[in-house]
């Protein structure tokens, strides 16, 4: 019987579909009032996976508009009541639950401050949704599984469907046309070549730049969260700063590159690391004394790297079960953690 994980993952590109097809209403609004209000900067608010999809979108937007993305730390609100000023600001609150106390407590501070303010939710009606100026069910339908899977990707991709009608580019259009196809391509790839090596590890990082370094630090979490494999992402460029120190024989890397402007130099810096005999993986037909993973390529940047993380939550699933866990109920979580 597949755990409710493996299920969930299973089920990432018909809620992609789902996502694109319901909520496309709720979408076309919110890019609409982004072009409407035009902000010179905007802010994320959120936790955990959903941070990880609120880091992938800072990524996006930065790229696609050349707004800069900051991320606010909900205690400013919940904890240290500060006053926000943000006239001309756009601020997104990612959240599987719309429930957390503190997230919800900081996307009413940036309402209050002024932000236009959009609620990507798994949970509506929710604390969060009515929060924010307007709310968005990313329609990734229950998830049982204590890790998030179908929720982060659709995330993700609500902010990425969002920022292509904003933008009313046709390439990214298209490619958030396309993207339940692809993950259903990349659902079928087969990376269970790390599960034997990662098996008996006790520590990995995870490399990426740009959209795919959220990717990583995804991928860390779920590592940690399944598996009890301490797992640190860096960026590619980061790790050569200090963390190299640690990169011995054998050490596992996984590096994550999208067909973007940053994968030769994610490759030259995994093939670095591949020199001092690390055991190095990469999404790339780049670099030597390499793995190379199998991936898809989607025609663009930003969904290329998204589609990255469905093959390796399918492997990270096999590997908590091959190191004697239950991927479906980790040790010490729970599945809505309400911070304040």
């Amino acid at each position: 019987m597949p755990t409710t994980m493996r299920q969930e993952i299973d089920e990432i590109p018909q809620a992609a579909a789902r996502l694109l097809d319901q909520s496309a209403a709720a979408i076309r609004q919110a890019g609409a009032a982004l072009r409407a209000r035009d902000p010179n900067v905007v802010v994320t608010v959120a936790r955990g996976s959903s941070d990880h999809a609120a880091h992938f979108l800072k990524y996006a937007i930065e790229l696609q508009f050349g707004i800069p993305v900051a991320s606010l730390g909900p205690s400013l609100a919940s904890i240290y009541e500060t006053p926000l000023r943000l006239e001309r600001a756009a601020a997104i609150a990612v959240s599987q639950s719309g429930a957390s106390p503190d997230i919800v407590a900081m996307t009413h501070a940036a309402r209050e401050g002024g932000a236009l303010t959009l609620a990507l939710v798994n949970t509506l009606p929710s604390p969060l949704g009515n929060a924010a100026t307007l709310a968005i069910d990313i329609k990734a339908g229950p998830e049982i599984a204590v890790a998030a899977t179908k929720s982060f990707v659709n995330s993700a991709a609500a902010g990425l469907a969002i920022l292509a009608e904003w933008s009313q580019d046709q390439a990214l259009l298209s490619a958030v046309a396309a993207l339940p196809d692809h993950l259903s391509a990349a659902l079928a790839l087969d990376w269970s070549a790390l599960v034997a090596p990662l098996t008996s590890a006790q520590s990995l990082y995870m490399l990426g730049r740009g959209p795919a370094l959220a990717i990583a630090a995804e991928a860390a979490l779920k590592c940690k969260e399944t598996c009890e494999l301490h797992a640190e992402a860096y960026s590619s460029a980061e790790v050569l700063h200090g963390p190299v120190s640690l990169v011995a024989p054998a050490f596992p890397v996984l590096a994550f590159a999208a067909r973007d402007k940053a994968e030769a130099s994610v490759a030259e810096i995994a093939s670095s690391l591949a020199a001092k005999n690390a055991d190095i993986y990469i999404t790339s037909a780049k670099g030597a004394g390499v793995t190379h993973l199998p991936h898809i390529a989607t025609g663009h940047a930003f969904t290329d790297a998204l589609a990255l993380i469905v093959p390796y939550y399918g492997m990270v699933e096999q590997l908590s079960r091959a190191r004697g866990f239950n991927p479906d109920a980790p040790v010490a979580l729970k599945k809505v953690t309400e911070t304040k």
